[in-house]
């Protein structure tokens, strides 16, 4: 099962194979919680999200038609709902709790030095302020790009514009965030360094 691509896996759970459908979920789960971590700013939201595309999926199998890549019509979904969830939920203020839980546990990791593990830690945090600066469509072009993994043809469907329009958001985005992060050596730097389009 794991040999077949996700379209072909898609049309057989649209047939009733429940495997091609875990299968599907195990390949995208990751990186489809990633982008909707950032596109929702709280891990509660993107918790909501999260399930709520993988049941639109579900519900929509019978519709499933092959109109572009099963990546592509997966983060559509996600990208509408997490949308339409960021708007009725507009006031909402970032999760906090949940960072500073999350770097309390990467400090009691202990595998780095400790001046590793806070040098990792600011350079996080610094990302994370510095994506939040970055208008919302050059935001988005850079979060499908490196969380998701989408070429630019999937960033424009996606979003809906053009490749040149995605293109451009995406490298204003990838330059704002070297020039606010370059106090950073390039090798520590998250941000992709290597074929940006």
């Amino acid at each position: 099962m794991d040999d077949f691509d996700d379209t072909e896996l898609m049309l057989r759970y649209r047939d009733g194979d429940v495997r091609a459908f875990e299968c599907l979920y195990r390949r995208h789960k990751t990186m489809l919680y990633r982008y909707l971590q950032r596109m929702c700013k709280q891990s509660g939201m993107a918790d909501d999200v999260f399930q709520d595309v993988w049941s639109k999926v579900i519900a929509q199998r019978d519709r499933y038609e092959v109109r572009a890549q099963f990546k592509t019509y997966l983060f559509t979904i996600a990208r509408n709902a997490a949308l339409d969830l960021i708007r009725r939920n507009s006031a909402a203020r970032i999760d906090d709790w949940s960072d500073i839980e999350d770097h309390a546990n990467q400090l009691a990791d202990g595998s780095q030095s400790l001046d590793t593990q806070v040098a990792t830690l600011q350079l996080r945090h610094d990302v994370k302020q510095e994506l939040e600066k970055l208008p919302g469509a050059q935001r988005e072009a850079f979060v499908l790009f490196e969380e998701a993994e989408m070429d630019l043809h999937q960033i424009a469907v996606i979003t809906g514009v053009s490749m040149e329009t995605a293109k451009s958001r995406l490298r204003y985005a990838v330059s704002k965030l070297r020039s606010a992060l370059q106090q950073y050596h390039p090798a520590q730097s998250q941000l992709s360094s290597g074929a940006m389009p």
